[in-house]
C-alpha cells in the first residue's frame, strides 16, 4: 500500500505541471499583475499559471462555468481562441503566450489590445509536459485598429 501511495505522489507531483527548460529563459524581476480566466478542470491552464508565477507575475486565478463569455467580453476572434483568457495591463493575453512575450509587449510602446497563440499547440507553456513533442507556434499580436501581426515565431525550441 506504501507503494502504490507513494507512486501516486510522486506522479502527481512530477508531471503534467513540470516546466520544459526553455520556458525558464528570460525570467526578470519585473513583476505585474494578471487576471486568468479558465475552466476549472482544464490541467493546461495550471500549468501556464505556473509558468507566468515563475516569471513573476501576480496572478488572480478565476475559475468560471463560462470561458467564452469573456472570449466575447474582450473581443478575442474566434479563429485567435485558446482554453484560457487573461488581463494585463489593459491588454488581452489568450492562450499559452510565452511570459518573455508578455513582458517585452508590457515594456514597449504599442498599441496591442490583444497577444494571441491560438488553439493549444503541444510543447508551449503550460503544454509542456515531459515527453510532449514541441511544435512550432506563432504568437499573434492584435493592434487597437484590428491589424493583425506576428509577435514572435517558435520553432526548433
Amino acid at each position: 500500500m506504501k507503494y502504490v501511495v507513494g507512486l501516486l505522489l510522486s506522479l502527481f507531483l512530477s508531471s503534467p505541471f513540470a516546466a520544459d527548460e526553455f520556458w525558464e529563459q528570460g525570467i526578470t524581476e519585473d513583476r505585474h499583475q494578471i487576471t486568468v480566466y479558465r475552466s476549472a478542470s482544464c490541467g493546461c491552464c495550471k500549468g501556464w499559471i505556473a509558468h507566468l508565477e515563475q516569471h513573476n507575475f501576480d496572478v488572480k486565478d478565476v475559475t468560471v462555468e463560462d470561458v467564452n463569455q469573456y472570449k466575447q467580453k474582450f473581443n478575442v476572434p474566434p479563429n485567435a481562441a485558446s482554453c484560457h483568457t487573461a488581463i494585463v495591463d489593459g491588454v488581452t493575453i489568450e492562450g499559452h503566450v510565452p511570459a518573455q512575450d508578455i513582458k517585452r509587449l508590457l515594456t514597449g510602446n504599442h498599441n496591442t489590445r490583444l497577444l494571441t497563440v491560438p488553439g493549444m499547440p503541444s510543447g508551449s507553456p503550460g503544454m509542456d509536459m515531459p515527453g510532449a513533442p514541441k511544435h512550432a507556434f506563432t504568437v499573434f499580436s492584435v493592434s487597437s485598429d484590428d491589424e493583425v501581426g506576428k509577435f514572435n515565431t517558435y520553432s526548433n525550441y
